[in-house]
């Protein structure tokens, strides 16, 4: 049995968020979130509301106890990029683009 949450459109980078992602992977839900609370990263804010919302969808919609869950799989995917112009000397334009990611976390109980 597996709990599944997904936050599409997240403003942030993805390759940021993998760098959290891979801190959290396959441990149990209580570490993972102390990890998230003490990582000095923008990712990790998003990231504490995705794995409240998958403990709840696993609590609420599947009866797993809370108390068994880990972090079976963490996966980050691009999103659609916001273009952006920044005006430069002599009338010219640079890019800017404002990269999106679309996060999913599952959880499953340890045996």
């Amino acid at each position: 049995m597996q709990a599944k949450a997904s936050v599409t459109y997240v403003r942030i980078a993805p390759r940021k968020v993998q760098i959290v992602l891979d801190l959290i992977r396959n441990q149990p839900v209580d570490k993972a979130m102390a990890i998230l609370k003490h990582t000095p990263k923008a990712a990790c804010e998003p990231l504490i509301k995705l794995l409240k919302s998958a403990i709840a969808n696993a609590e609420n919609n599947h009866d797993m106890d809370p108390e068994n869950l880990y972090i079976a799989e963490c996966t980050v995917g691009q999103g659609p990029t916001l273009k952006r112009i920044r005006p430069r000397a002599q009338g010219r334009a640079f890019r800017i683009n404002k990269k999106t990611s679309h996060i999913t976390l599952v959880l499953r109980e340890a045996e």
